[in-house]
């Protein structure tokens, strides 16, 4: 299975090949229960970027996201880093980002959404702008750690539509107290009926973007290591971040 997935980052698929160079910031989560994943999201995103043509710098120093920093990027990725654990500048910065048209991709917590977070923090302001950039949707209690199945709805769209219709991973499965689906263009959703639910939502959207920016991805699958060696995932992945650079 790693090899299969190697030669899927050594080898382009259809359009993406003639994209042109661009540079990408990884922002890695210093979470405990993240350190699995974050060991191996560097060497992971570093291959990725050496066989599609960009560069990538990846780091859990959240001093690097700054208006000058990033005005060298193409792409901005939260990778489990959530927003909470940013001060109100760094906030701000990547707010400005996005509203300027950079590429945003968002992974597993970076959608940890709600005023439950971070309010322990000595300079604690709730970044309202974000919780509507996700959609509207406010961050609920996952369910425990299990397999379930990703049914993709939008098999068009660059960041998908070189995945199959559905595939099984194991994941936290993040739950919100809506869906953000009024708000938002779904991509793939969370199937339900494969995995036992926290508190079910019924119509339950895994990934997604947001029209009303650019280039934003919002893709909530990623809590594990192991999808580091997952061909899907990594096919996510890619196509997320080489849409996300798009102009």
């Amino acid at each position: 299975m790693k090899r299969l997935f190697f030669l899927l980052l050594i080898l382009p698929i259809g359009s993406v090949q003639a994209q042109a160079s661009f540079k990408v910031l990884a922002i890695t989560s210093k979470a405990k229960d993240h350190r699995a994943m974050m060991a191996c999201a560097k060497p992971f995103l570093e291959a990725m970027g050496a066989n599609h043509h960009f560069s990538v710098d990846v780091s859990d120093d959240t001093s690097l996201v700054n208006t000058h920093n990033l005005a060298q990027y193409a792409v901005v990725i939260m990778l489990q880093e959530a927003p909470f654990d940013m001060s109100g500048d760094q906030q701000k910065a990547v707010q400005a980002f996005v509203e300027q048209g950079g590429g945003w991709v968002g992974i597993h917590a970076a959608g940890l959404t709600g005023k439950q977070f971070g309010s322990g923090h000595p300079s604690y302001h709730y970044w309202q702008w974000f919780e509507e950039f996700m959609g509207g949707v406010v961050y609920s209690p996952h369910p425990k750690f299990q397999p379930g199945v990703v049914i993709v709805e939008d098999r068009t769209h660059p960041v998908t539509r070189n995945l199959p219709e559905k595939f099984q991973i194991s994941d936290e499965w993040y739950e919100f107290d809506k869906s953000p689906r009024p708000n938002v263009h779904v991509l793939a959703r969370a199937d339900e009926s494969s995995y036992h639910q926290n508190k079910p939502m019924g119509d339950h959207p895994i990934i997604w973007t947001n029209p009303r920016y650019d280039r934003m991805v919002y893709i909530g699958i990623g809590h594990d290591a192991s999808l580091c060696s997952d061909p899907n995932f990594g096919i996510l992945i890619r196509d997320a971040i080489r849409w996300a650079a798009k102009k």
